[in-house]
């Protein structure tokens, strides 16, 4: 696989380890630290230079439950700097209880880092390797949470008798995997994250491997979201009182835009309501900017006083305009409680929060054959294909065109647990049916 370079190369990058219990996901990320210098003096004399892999998970585990059982539980972000380019890590956990941090954690990643071990799948030299369930679930929902680059590591290849052999044969499997899952993987790397082959250095004990190192890849792959072309979307999170040059008082509408621009003069459309206003000012960052664009904050002035408040959305006000309180979405459930249709769930979309249901479970993914077939209800990490019906309309898009309209999270309205990541397949016209004839934004989520 070639290494993916973009324009965006030297932006920040943010990315997560992913993948099944104990596969060296923390440990990874000490070597990291470690190998690139980012380490503190007393840091460097805890983990003894990376002869214990338990001292180097524990640059990352710093719950108290996390070092007494040795696993991962909440996510733990890790920040260092090469000559070329910052970076951002989280550690995501790998027990199957707690695929709602891991969610959260590749909801605002680049990268995907989907960790194999590779003593597991070594065994048995006529069979292929057979890959853990939380490894398929992890990179499923890495390619549904649209993480822009997903690279699966093979680690602790120090661990098994030739090591080619077994990186070859994972290798395969991985590639038969992300094919069947319509996954296009930006990599497959050997590494030990343990002895640090291949993490920072290239490896000295393997010359069969040409490719680059695992710090070099992430040094070219591209950041930030991919160009969000379309009409204006901005979600209104704060709404600020301010003076204007004259000394009035004026409203300051600030949000983080999720497609298209917007600038001075502009004329746009507030949901709900649906009331039109034109731009007079726009800011950033404290300043007067004229102009916004795609994934900055702007502060917009209207000419026109509009009762406009946080969970709002401001809109270009020449686009059709759709609204839909029924949707059809890609659910990942996380509760441990099912989810049933008809229990009534608070909807998060944007700022907003709405109340909604599930009003129709479709279908369920098997995580083995990749095949969904029909169920009446969804266990906790299921994924599936369900219906929602929201209690107000709400400007959708579909995840696939654009994260931000398209992405919500459904909260028990009794525990108040975060219940399930919701991705819009397709939004359903006032009035339609859901069959073919159903006006929809966006044909699929992943």
């Amino acid at each position: 696989m070639s290494v993916q370079h973009s324009s965006a190369a030297l932006a920040p990058l943010r990315f997560l380890t992913a993948g099944s219990v104990d596969d060296g996901k923390s440990t990874l990320i000490g070597r990291l630290l470690l190998d690139s210098r980012a380490l503190l003096a007393d840091q460097l004399d805890a983990v003894a230079h990376g002869s214990d892999p338990s001292l180097l998970a524990q640059l990352t585990d710093g719950l108290q439950a996390e070092r007494e059982q040795g696993i991962t539980i909440d996510v733990a972000y890790r920040y260092f700097a090469t000559p070329r380019r910052k970076f951002i890590m989280a550690d995501a956990p790998g027990h199957e209880q707690y695929t709602r941090n891991m969610v959260t954690a590749a909801a605002g990643s680049d990268c995907a880092l989907v960790l194999v071990d590779a003593t597991r799948l070594a065994g048995g030299a006529r069979q292929p390797p057979r890959l853990a369930a939380q490894t398929r679930r992890h990179a499923l929902l890495a390619h549904l949470l649209r993480v822009r680059s997903l690279v699966f590591v093979v680690n602790k290849l120090d661990a098994v008798d030739r090591p080619r052999e077994v990186f070859d044969s994972v290798r395969a499997a991985l590639l038969d995997f992300a094919r069947d899952a319509g996954i296009e993987p930006a990599a497959v790397l050997p590494i030990s994250a343990l002895r640090g082959d291949n993490v920072v250095e290239a490896s000295r004990a393997w010359d069969w491997w040409r490719g680059p190192t695992l710090l070099q890849l992430l040094e070219n792959l591209p950041a930030g979201e991919a160009a969000a072309e379309g009409s204006l979307l901005l979600p209104v999170q704060y709404v600020a009182r301010a003076h204007d040059a004259a000394g009035q008082p004026q409203r300051v509408l600030w949000g983080r835009l999720a497609r298209g621009g917007v600038g001075e003069g502009d004329l746009v459309r507030v949901h709900p309501g649906g009331h039109a206003a034109r731009v007079v000012e726009v800011w950033r960052a404290g300043a007067r900017a004229g102009q916004c664009r795609t994934s900055e904050s702007a502060g917009l002035v209207l000419d026109r006083q509009l009762d406009i408040s946080r969970g709002d959305w401001i809109v270009d006000a020449t686009a059709e305009p759709f609204a839909a309180n029924e949707f059809e979405a890609t659910l990942a459930w996380l509760d441990n409680e099912p989810a049933v249709p008809g229990r009534k769930y608070w909807l998060r979309h944007g700022h907003a929060w709405v109340a909604a249901r599930i009003i129709e479970v479709q279908s369920r993914l098997d995580i083995d054959s990749l095949r969904c077939g029909s169920c009446e209800a969804l266990a906790a990490n299921d994924i599936g294909q369900v219906r929602v019906q929201a209690q107000a309309a709400l400007p959708l898009t579909g995840y696939a065109d654009n994260r931000v309209g398209g992405a919500m999270i459904l909260v028990d309205a009794h525990s108040h647990r975060t219940s399930a990541a919701l991705l819009v397949s397709r939004a359903v016209a006032p009035g339609a049916g859901g069959g073919a004839g159903a006006a929809t934004q966006g044909d699929r989520a992943g």
